[in-house]
């Protein structure tokens, strides 16, 4: 360990003006999936640092979330680990609800991240066996007018990510957008259709969000239009007096998956009838085949359809190009638009900053699929990129507890045992 502080102190002044030495785990990220892993080092006695680049907790939900956002499933699939929801809860609690419950999870396992702490850059040593984690942080000056950018230097012998599959917005190339006369804004942006009352809104991407946002501005009294440019599996967010998550996932015990997509899509076919006729196409793969082989969630509704079936939300194909004031779509319809929604997702922006090319893919994810993608080499892991929601985050979060747990234990008995046998040969010599 001297050789260790003796290598930080001699690359201090070459490589950052601050260099810190991390006993245990950093992990990068401070949403759910971050927490759910702290909590759990906690439980295991292994002490570690959140680095987080925002100034709260959970920023995707807190910052970035639409006002009528609720969880899309049951409660108790979504809570993080040793820390049910409250009993008062909703089935689905709403975005609000969510953060307070964050909130608490953080004060109940006295979590405190390191806020404001944007990560650069973080590799491997491989000299030192060590990982070197460079991150720029913002900090006030005395007359706290002028923010100073510092950069400093982390040094771990483990590293989480836990930045998740939603770090960065993903704005597409489409034709004209950029000279589009109306308002264009991410689905990050919006928080309600009370400001759209009245315009014509098109919403590219029929997904959760798309479909939710669309709901949304049906009820501010706006006219949205959303852009289906392939297929989407849509299902009723309950069946049979259970949410079809739930339903799902008890079917799934007993019957092989297959199976389970034809039994889902005929409940969804009782409840829906045929909806191709409003413009939606159903994928070939089933909903569960398609979510497990391509990460694809099938649209949940809470409402939405009975909309496109009245004619107040219209269903249009995918989009040539932006014109002044109107679009003009693949099939040759010219639509007019007064605002644009962007309902075009998210995406992982590990490979920005983590110097890592055999556990992570260039897409930002693991290359190992679910369950497997927790772990890496040289102390790397990963959690939150199962596409499997907080359920996932959890899982991930108790096996990278448990891995550094034991070796964390195993090594911190050793050096008490070598501690308590140099006692007794001193004491032997009097």
């Amino acid at each position: 360990m001297e050789n260790l502080f003796r290598l930080v102190d001699n690359k201090q002044d070459s490589i950052s003006p601050r260099c810190i030495w991390v006993n245990g785990p950093i992990i990068i990220g401070a949403g759910p999936s971050g927490l759910a892993t702290a909590a759990c080092l906690k439980q295991q006695g292994v002490p570690f640092m959140i680095l987080e680049r925002s100034n709260c907790i959970a920023s995707l939900w807190q910052n970035r979330t639409y006002d009528r956002l609720k969880l899309h499933l049951p409660k108790q699939f979504c809570q993080l680990p040793n820390f049910p929801f409250p009993q008062d809860f909703p089935e689905y609690p709403t975005k609000k609800q969510f953060i307070n419950y964050l909130e608490s999870y953080t004060k109940h396992f006295e979590i405190n991240p390191q806020f404001n702490e944007c990560v650069s850059s973080a590799k491997y040593d491989e000299t030192s066996g060590l990982w070197r984690v460079k991150t720029k942080t913002k900090t006030k000056t005395k007359t706290k007018t002028v923010s100073n950018e510092n950069e400093v230097e982390y040094i771990c012998r483990w590293l989480v990510v836990a930045t998740g599959e939603n770090a960065e917005c993903v704005v597409p190339d489409i034709e004209g957008l950029s000279q589009f006369n109306g308002e264009v804004i991410h689905a990050c942006d919006y928080k309600s259709g009370e400001r759209f009352r009245g315009k014509k809104v098109l919403v590219v991407g029929c997904g959760n969000s798309g479909m939710e946002l669309a709901l949304d501005l049906c009820n501010y009294n706006a006219s949205p239009s959303i852009v289906l440019r392939s297929s989407v599996h849509v299902l009723p967010r309950e069946m049979l007096g259970r949410s079809t998550f739930e339903l799902a996932v008890m079917m799934m015990k007993w019957l092989p998956i297959w199976l389970v997509d034809k039994i889902l899509l005929m409940l969804a076919w009782l409840v829906f009838g045929n909806i191709e006729k409003y413009g939606i196409k159903r994928p070939l793969e089933g909903p569960l085949e398609l979510k497990n082989t391509k990460g694809k969630t099938p649209v949940l509704d809470i409402g939405t359809l009975g909309k496109i079936r009245s004619g107040d939300i219209k269903v249009v194909p995918g989009i040539k190009r932006f014109c002044d004031g109107f679009v003009e779509l693949v099939n040759g319809e010219k639509i007019e638009v007064d605002a644009v929604v962007l309902a075009t997702g998210y995406r992982s922006n590990v490979p920005s900053w983590l110097k890592e090319g055999e556990f992570f893919s260039k897409n930002g994810f693991p290359k190992s699929p679910f369950p497997n993608g927790w772990k890496g080499n040289v102390g790397l892991y990963a959690v939150g990129f199962t596409k499997r929601g907080l359920s996932g985050s959890s899982y991930d979060a108790m096996k990278i507890a448990q891995d550094i747990g034991q070796v964390w234990k195993q090594e911190t008995r050793q050096k008490k045992q070598r501690i308590k046998a140099c006692y007794r040969r001193c004491i032997s010599q009097f």
